[in-house]
């Protein structure tokens, strides 16, 4: 089946009718964004598993091997087992914020990788490493900046934001990354947080 608008409504036709209990999908950087609308849209229970919760669940159960047919039958096996609990997607606002938020994630993913290789790293590479390593820096410096403006010109999220850093420990990654991966933080109050 094509992964085009008319592949997606065929599957999601087939789904209402089957009526699982729950739609398990890997996250696969965006790719599933518009099928995951499509499903959510008609109503279908749909959860997002973490990449590495699934290929840590494979490990576990002894598969190895890789295909779209045997990922898809540990998804499946992850779906039985775990029984994942639908939640809330990211509405239209937060969808930019958690792009935003994942590119951080990768670029701070690269400086580490990057940091592991300077310091090991013959002479005839290290400047290089280094320029790539100065250039990271300022991406992640740049990424934080746009993270705080976005924040900023939403009183939701302003409001949100300053309720979250009121408790202990919670600092300004942690309130973004809660912001754009939990829609369903709206509902608390100041009093249940610091609880």
């Amino acid at each position: 089946m094509p992964y085009d608008d008319a592949g997606i409504q065929l599957l999601v036709e087939h789904l209402q009718a089957v009526a699982p209990a729950v739609i398990v999908l890997e996250a696969t950087g965006g790719l599933e964004l518009p099928l995951v609308a499509a499903l959510v849209a008609a109503e279908l229970p749909v959860v997002i598993a973490n990449p590495r919760q699934i290929r840590d669940f494979a490990k576990a159960a002894g598969q190895l091997a890789k295909t779209d047919h045997l990922d898809a039958q540990v998804l499946a096996h992850f779906a039985e087992v775990m029984r994942p609990v639908p939640r809330p997607l990211p509405d239209e606002q937060a969808q930019p914020l958690g792009a935003l938020l994942a590119r951080r994630r990768q670029l701070i993913e690269m400086l580490v990788a990057e940091r592991n290789r300077l310091s090991r790293a013959r002479p005839t590479l290290r400047k290089r490493l280094q320029a790539h390593i100065a250039w990271l820096e300022r991406e992640v410096a740049q990424t934080d900046t746009d993270l705080a403006r976005m924040i900023q010109t939403s009183a939701v999220w302003r409001e949100k934001d300053t309720l979250l850093r009121s408790a202990p420990g919670i600092g300004p990654v942690l309130s973004l990354t809660l912001l754009a991966e939990l829609p369903e933080l709206g509902t608390f109050t100041r009093k249940q947080i610091a609880a």
